[in-house]
């Protein structure tokens, strides 16, 4: 069994960034922003990489400062998150029944290209609830990579409020809105 006072070391669950999460199946991969006098590139995710499993579809998504885009989480979908935009705050809490980290909540911090790192691709499997939240800018974009296809008629997705009390996160104090 994990140690869950050493995954959730201070009081906000919030990693320095680019920590390591403490949560089973969760992979991190760093990336690397290769800049030259036109601008930049940064490989995000690669079909040779640890982190990719199967392709669904890629989409991006943002939240405003204030708001948590949380909770959620999917059964038989995994998301690879990479922030593209501002500063990211990715939330997961894990309520798998037969993993050894369940009851695990972890927050890891990532940046877009254009500032200093971390850069991070953040791998969630199926059945780790999750979300993020701008941190210290005004705007954060997440490109998500994920393993099966949006279904319109029967979505893959459960929710809980993202200020709901059964999950042992909390988000920064200028949160003060969600969904």
């Amino acid at each position: 069994m994990v140690d869950k006072k050493s995954i959730n070391s201070n009081s906000d669950n919030h990693s320095e960034p680019g920590a390591k999460p403490g949560i089973e199946g969760v992979i991190i991969k760093e990336l690397k922003a290769i800049p030259d006098e036109r601008g930049f590139l940064m490989e995000m995710v690669r079909k040779d990489d640890e982190i990719f499993g199967e392709f669904g579809q890629v989409y991006i998504t943002s939240t405003k400062k204030g708001v948590a885009k949380a909770w959620h989480f999917h059964k038989n979908q995994d998301d690879i998150f990479v922030c593209v935009r501002g500063t990211a705050l990715v939330a997961m809490y894990d309520t798998r029944e037969d993993s050894p980290t369940k009851g695990v909540a972890q927050g890891i911090v990532t940046n877009d290209p254009t500032i200093e790192g971390p850069h991070l691709a953040i791998k969630i499997p199926r059945g780790v609830m999750h979300g993020y939240c701008a941190r210290d800018c005004e705007e954060a974009w997440i490109v998500n990579t994920v393993s099966q296809p949006y279904n319109y008629e029967s979505p893959d997705e459960l929710r809980k409020a993202w200020n709901d009390a059964s999950i042992p996160f909390n988000w920064p104090k200028d949160i003060t809105t969600g969904g």
